[in-house]
Protein backbone atom coordinates (compact mmCIF):
# COMPACT_ATOMS: atom_id res chain seq x y z
CA UNK A 1 0.00 0.00 0.00
CA UNK A 2 1.67 3.30 -1.03
CA UNK A 3 1.47 6.53 0.76
CA UNK A 4 -0.99 7.93 -0.93
CA UNK A 5 -3.34 5.47 -0.46
CA UNK A 6 -2.75 4.83 3.48
CA UNK A 7 -4.16 8.11 3.83
CA UNK A 8 -7.19 7.88 1.28
CA UNK A 9 -7.67 4.63 3.48
CA UNK A 10 -7.95 6.90 6.85
CA UNK A 11 -9.48 10.17 5.40
CA UNK A 12 -12.35 7.96 4.04
CA UNK A 13 -12.89 5.69 7.43
CA UNK A 14 -12.39 8.76 9.43
CA UNK A 15 -15.65 10.39 7.05
CA UNK A 16 -17.55 7.34 7.33
CA UNK A 17 -17.18 7.04 11.40
CA UNK A 18 -18.27 11.01 11.34
CA UNK A 19 -20.61 10.36 9.06
CA UNK A 20 -22.68 7.28 11.10
CA UNK A 21 -22.04 8.86 14.20
CA UNK A 22 -23.61 11.93 13.79
CA UNK A 23 -26.43 10.62 12.77
CA UNK A 24 -27.69 10.57 16.39
CA UNK A 25 -27.02 14.45 16.78
CA UNK A 26 -28.99 15.82 13.00
CA UNK A 27 -32.65 15.01 14.68
CA UNK A 28 -33.55 18.17 16.82
CA UNK A 29 -35.95 15.76 19.02
CA UNK A 30 -35.45 12.16 19.95
CA UNK A 31 -36.40 9.55 17.93
CA UNK A 32 -39.62 7.78 18.99
CA UNK A 33 -38.34 3.88 20.41
CA UNK A 34 -41.19 1.44 21.22
CA UNK A 35 -40.79 0.45 25.07
CA UNK A 36 -40.18 -2.82 24.09
CA UNK A 37 -36.82 -2.00 21.80
CA UNK A 38 -35.78 0.60 24.44
CA UNK A 39 -36.07 -2.17 27.28
CA UNK A 40 -34.25 -4.51 25.56
CA UNK A 41 -31.42 -2.45 24.42
CA UNK A 42 -31.18 -1.46 28.18
CA UNK A 43 -29.04 -5.54 27.90
CA UNK A 44 -27.08 -5.33 24.77
CA UNK A 45 -23.94 -4.03 25.93
CA UNK A 46 -24.01 -6.71 29.09
CA UNK A 47 -24.90 -9.57 26.24
CA UNK A 48 -22.00 -8.09 23.73
CA UNK A 49 -19.77 -8.17 27.00
CA UNK A 50 -21.03 -11.67 27.69
CA UNK A 51 -20.37 -13.14 24.03
CA UNK A 52 -16.78 -12.12 24.24
CA UNK A 53 -15.79 -12.90 27.57
CA UNK A 54 -17.24 -16.46 27.99
CA UNK A 55 -15.71 -18.20 24.99
CA UNK A 56 -12.36 -16.88 26.22
CA UNK A 57 -12.81 -17.97 29.74
CA UNK A 58 -14.16 -21.85 28.59
CA UNK A 59 -12.52 -22.39 25.48
CA UNK A 60 -8.97 -23.06 23.97
CA UNK A 61 -7.96 -22.88 20.18
CA UNK A 62 -11.51 -23.79 19.43
CA UNK A 63 -12.35 -26.28 21.57
CA UNK A 64 -13.79 -26.43 24.78
CA UNK A 65 -11.43 -27.11 27.94
CA UNK A 66 -11.27 -30.58 29.52
CA UNK A 67 -10.03 -30.12 32.62
CA UNK A 68 -11.00 -28.19 35.78
CA UNK A 69 -6.98 -27.04 36.12
CA UNK A 70 -7.33 -24.05 33.98
CA UNK A 71 -6.24 -20.64 35.59
CA UNK A 72 -8.89 -18.97 33.55
CA UNK A 73 -11.83 -20.77 35.59
CA UNK A 74 -10.90 -19.82 39.00
CA UNK A 75 -10.06 -16.04 37.77
CA UNK A 76 -13.35 -15.50 36.13
CA UNK A 77 -14.97 -17.02 39.17
CA UNK A 78 -12.76 -15.08 42.02
CA UNK A 79 -13.73 -11.49 39.94
CA UNK A 80 -17.47 -12.52 39.91
CA UNK A 81 -17.53 -13.41 43.88
CA UNK A 82 -15.60 -9.86 44.25
CA UNK A 83 -18.06 -8.45 42.35
CA UNK A 84 -21.39 -10.41 43.66
CA UNK A 85 -19.72 -9.50 47.26
CA UNK A 86 -18.65 -5.42 46.88
CA UNK A 87 -19.84 -4.47 43.31
CA UNK A 88 -16.80 -2.48 42.20
CA UNK A 89 -14.88 -3.26 38.70
CA UNK A 90 -11.98 -2.23 39.71
CA UNK A 91 -11.83 -4.60 42.58
CA UNK A 92 -13.47 -7.11 40.10
CA UNK A 93 -10.49 -6.62 37.65
CA UNK A 94 -7.98 -6.72 40.43
CA UNK A 95 -8.83 -9.47 42.07
CA UNK A 96 -9.18 -11.85 38.75
CA UNK A 97 -6.23 -11.13 37.43
CA UNK A 98 -4.05 -11.54 40.80
CA UNK A 99 -5.99 -15.51 40.90
CA UNK A 100 -4.83 -15.55 37.08
CA UNK A 101 -1.35 -14.82 37.70
CA UNK A 102 -0.70 -16.93 40.62
CA UNK A 103 -2.21 -19.78 39.51
CA UNK A 104 -0.18 -19.46 36.23
CA UNK A 105 3.30 -19.00 37.68
CA UNK A 106 2.58 -20.65 41.19
CA UNK A 107 1.22 -23.82 39.57
CA UNK A 108 2.11 -23.75 36.37
CA UNK A 109 -1.19 -23.79 34.86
Amino acid sequence: MSTWEAIVAILGLGVITVVTRSFFLLPDRELPIPTWLREALRYAPLAALVAVIVPEVVMTNGQLIHTWQDARLYAAAAGALWYWQRRGILGTILCGTAVLLALRFGLGW
